[in-house]
């Protein structure tokens, strides 16, 4: 077989006559001179790194779980040839675990004076900022037997949003919400409704809803319709204290606290409802407010893509205060927070009252569903000792849970994949109820 390239140089530099070995530097030398001279040439001829141009472009946002596209543009200014071998660091949390090696290495070849682009497609498993690292070029010789090599920096972001899984949920509320909204046959009637418009009566209405002076200026009956108020002011306040670190299944609280708000926000801002944002745990961490319907959902998503859990115990009396601030005329305030015995009844409890005297308090929040399976776990000790911690556990809620209720706060209290179609069920039955 023939050989090519730099394994037919190897071979022929490998059969020059030697003749006696001489452990001197002249035979060192005398061999090597040849693989020496070709190595600097191969080095001579490599396109110089330092000079190369590169831009970047491409996706500046994704939602976790998808892949964002970011292009890397290589100029090459320069009058040699670039053969190279490019790597794109990104933080080991851009990828997907056991693809960052195939993800971020490229080879490519630019000819004198034109220009090449390669992707790297990023899957990132965290939410937040991910910015770029630094770029290694190594820049071959024709021979491939030297090469050069340095680092570039090109900037860039890209921000990595909450996946919002829950929208799926968003077609059926919006279904239900037209209904209490007047636009079906299925009208309520609320201490907060508004009246809407006449229509004839028909067997089932309530008969408090007859207007007896329309009836009496035409021959059918009228009765008033209703439908519930708009413009309403509603207030999610994201705990993100320590209790939104614990892991249920495979992501902490929070961000199922964030899903179920992000659901909320997408149906109330289509009732026709004000939606504000604040994220509390000793210090303000985010705050939306005064946005758009059309804009409310984007500000709230790209809010919520740098919050961390943080790892201090909640000031519930500062929590308060803010929320009181935030929110001056009566609103509906959502906490997202935890049902924990403790931090309810030592911080929020005694702080309570100075809401619900003002505004009407819906809480949620999140439980495990492992929770659930250890108390109807049986069949061997172990199992009925986790079946009584469970139940423990769950009574434990249930009591938290009750007090609450007693001081006039809505609770919602369900797992992950439960709690934003629940909350958002919550919410509607509130407004078909005139409470807002």
């Amino acid at each position: 077989m023939a050989l090519t390239g730099r394994a037919a140089l190897l071979a022929a530099l490998g059969s020059l006559p030697v003749g006696i070995w001489e452990p001197s530097w002249t035979g060192i030398l005398a061999v090597n001179a040849p693989l020496a001279l070709a190595c600097a040439c191969d080095f001579a001829l490599a396109a110089p790194v330092r000079r190369l141009g590169l831009t970047r472009s491409g996706d500046t946002s994704v939602r976790l779980g998808e892949t964002a596209d970011v292009t890397l543009t290589i100029t090459n200014p320069t009058r040699r040839p670039l053969r190279a071998r490019l790597r794109d660091a990104w933080p080991p949390s851009s990828w997907q675990p056991g693809t960052e090696t195939t993800a971020s290495r490229h080879r490519l070849t630019v000819p004198p004076g034109e220009r090449r682009r390669v992707t790297t497609r990023l899957r990132p498993t965290r939410r937040g900022d991910r910015q770029a690292d630094r770029i290694t070029i190594r820049s071959y010789g024709p021979l491939g037997l030297f090469a050069r090599q340095g680092t570039h920096q090109a900037p860039w972001t890209v921000r990595v949003l909450p996946p919002f899984t829950s929208r799926k949920h968003l077609p059926s509320k919006l279904a239900r919400l037209r209904e209490l909204d007047g636009r079906t046959s299925v009208l309520t009637r609320g201490e907060g409704t508004e009246f809407d418009s006449l229509r004839e009566y028909v067997p089932g209405d309530d008969t408090r809803s007859i207007d007896w002076r329309a009836t009496a200026r035409q021959t059918a009956v009228a009765v008033r319709t209703w439908r519930p108020e708009r413009d309403r002011h509603i207030l999610l306040v994201l705990d993100t204290g320590r209790t939104s670190a614990g892991r249920v299944g495979d992501a902490p609280r929070l961000d199922a606290s964030m899903d179920a708000a992000l659901l909320l926000a997408a149906l109330a801002s289509r009732a026709g409802d004000r939606v504000d944002l604040l994220a509390y745990d000793r210090r303000v961490r985010a705050l939306v407010q005064g946005r758009t319907a059309g804009d409310v959902l984007p500000s709230l998503v790209n809010a919520m893509a740098t919050l961390e859990p943080e790892l201090v115990e909640t000031d519930a009396r500062g929590l308060t205060a803010t929320a009181l601030r935030t929110s001056p005329r009566r609103s509906l305030i959502v906490l997202l927070t935890t049902l924990d015995a403790a931090p309810i009844e030592e911080g929020l409890l005694p702080a309570l009252g100075q809401l619900t005297q003002r505004h009407t308090v819906l809480l949620a929040s999140v439980a495990d569903p492992h929770i659930a399976d250890m108390a109807t776990a049986r069949g061997n000790v172990d199992a009925v000792y986790e079946a009584a911690a469970a139940a423990h556990a769950q009574s434990e809620r249930h009591r938290t849970a009750e007090q609450l209720r007693r001081h006039g706060v809505t609770v919602v209290d369900a797992t992950p994949d439960d709690l934003a179609p629940a909350l958002a069920d919550a919410y509607l039955a509130l407004k078909a109820a005139g409470r807002l």
